[in-house]
């Protein structure tokens, strides 16, 4: 009877220390594993946040300058050579000015009034007066458009593709950009607020192992 009993206590006193010494393993691992994991969400975050700039950045393309009545169009070419264009038309009418994108790049195509015909537009860059929509590399086009009053109206677009308009004060200074690339942005999947895998047995013994490799 004394034996069973020193062994039923030998038993006990064995099954508290390994279920000790697992409990601190499991609180090592625990440890590891979420050091692990904010890790690889601050790698993430940091690959999110460069996507979201490069997605929202703007970048000056066009300016419409107008003066006296008189509407030129501002340009900085492929070439890195600042145009200004006179243009016919009369800004209290909604100008429109028509670009496209091409080879994942956005080209100013031409720009008309609201009583003109985009066909019978001025063509501000002639490499895209007439297009050809099934050539590879030729997207789809973009169309911004409004009344103008005397002043600078800066035309950006951001990395995504979306056009602005706003009208700039003459003491602020823009650098326009020649043709700007814009491509589309996924969707982001997944789910930061779902809470994380509960740690078990099965990655306690994956970790020792990864450990002891």
């Amino acid at each position: 009877m004394v034996r069973r009993i020193r062994m039923l206590v030998l038993l006990v006193a064995v099954a508290v220390a390994a279920t000790t010494a697992y409990q601190w393993v499991r609180w090592r691992v625990t440890l590891d594993v979420t050091r692990e994991r904010l890790a690889t969400l601050g790698r993430e975050y940091e690959q999110l946040r460069e996507t979201y700039n490069e997605a929202v950045r703007r970048t000056a393309v066009t300016e419409l300058l107008v003066r006296d009545g008189s509407l030129w169009v501002s340009i900085r070419t492929a070439a890195g050579l600042h145009e200004q264009i006179p243009t016919p038309f009369n800004p209290s009418y909604e100008i429109y000015v028509d670009y496209v994108v091409v080879d994942g790049r956005l080209w100013i195509r031409r720009i008309f009034d609201e009583h003109t015909p985009p066909g019978e537009g001025l063509v501000i860059d002639p490499a895209w007066a007439m297009i050809d929509w099934d050539a590879p590399g030729v997207a789809h086009g973009k169309t911004v458009y409004r009344q103008l009053s005397e002043g600078r109206w800066v035309i950006t677009v951001s990395g995504d593709g979306s056009l602005g308009l706003a009208l700039r004060d003459d003491e602020q200074t823009t650098e326009l950009s020649p043709p700007p690339p814009v491509r589309p942005f996924e969707p982001i999947a997944g789910n930061a607020s779902a809470g994380a895998d509960p740690i078990g047995p099965g990655d306690v013994v994956m970790h020792l192992l990864e450990r002891g490799s």
